[in-house]
């Protein structure tokens, strides 16, 4: 029979490989999660959203930048809504026309000079008048692109005085509230996640490690790369992170299910 020589680098590694075999055997209760590789995570907003125009017209001067730091309610862009507006006048004077035509006809009625159609085709007229008046109101509304939340001017879509369709996108807004991490580990662990369970996030920018916490796991496995999704929270708030960071997390040593 042939023997084959084993090159001494080659059968070092075998004896390793066989020793850690043997351990493996020798503790079949070891917690999944210790012996889990880093896993990747991406820092992800609280909030963020794109704003998009809700009406076709023309924008004025721009009040938001790239970058800048705006508050919940502040204006970032207000269109030329001259014709919202006149609309919105005529609407309100309809209105206030109606109205004192219905209290002239609930006046006759009390005369018997009208019947009480006339008194509910006024009344009508008031309700249709108050639609107009409230389409106008809604309409020039949009006139003005308010922020939905505090954060940061992620991206900026349109130049100042451009013309615009309803639907184009305007700012990219990203909230500066406390961030999120994504990650997604292999579904064979999930019999030991739970919703407060420790891990640490070691992210690449900045070259450090922070402590966090599961808040969510996701109802439904990916059936093709066998993995589940969960969401975790810092445990506090570092100014020196930012949404889109990325790096490495690993669980706790000693967490337990």
């Amino acid at each position: 029979m042939r023997k084959i020589a084993l090159e001494p680098g080659f059968a070092a590694l075998l004896l390793a490989s066989l020793i850690l075999s043997v351990h493996a055997e020798d503790n079949p209760q070891a917690p999944a999660l210790e012996s889990a590789s880093a896993i990747r995570v991406l820092l992800a907003a609280e909030l963020e959203t794109t704003l998009s125009s809700q009406m076709a017209g023309t924008l004025g001067e721009l009040k938001a930048g790239f970058g800048e730091q705006v508050g919940k309610s502040e204006l970032l862009a207000r269109f030329n809504c001259n014709e919202a507006e006149a609309r919105s006048k005529v609407a309100a004077a309809e209105l206030a026309m109606a109205k004192q035509n219905l209290q002239a006809k609930q006046q006759l009625r009390q005369l018997n000079a009208v019947g009480d159609i006339e008194v509910s085709m006024a009344n009508t007229e008031v309700q249709k008048a108050d639609g107009a008046r409230a389409m106008g109101a809604a309409q020039s509304s949009y006139c003005q692109v308010l922020a939905p939340f505090s954060g940061r001017v992620a991206k900026v879509y349109v130049k100042p005085y451009q013309t615009v369709t309803a639907g184009t996108p305007l700012f990219d807004l990203v909230s500066d509230g406390a961030l999120k991490v994504r990650l997604n580990v292999p579904s064979n662990l999930l019999k030991d996640l739970k919703p407060g369970l420790p891990l640490q996030v070691s992210i690449h920018e900045t070259g450090k490690t922070y402590p966090a916490h599961v808040s969510g796991i996701n109802s439904r496995v990916d059936a093709v790369a066998q993995t589940v999704e969960l969401e975790a929270r810092l445990d506090n708030k570092y100014p020196d992170l930012m949404a889109g960071m990325s790096g490495t997390a690993q669980f706790d040593q000693d967490a337990r299910p």
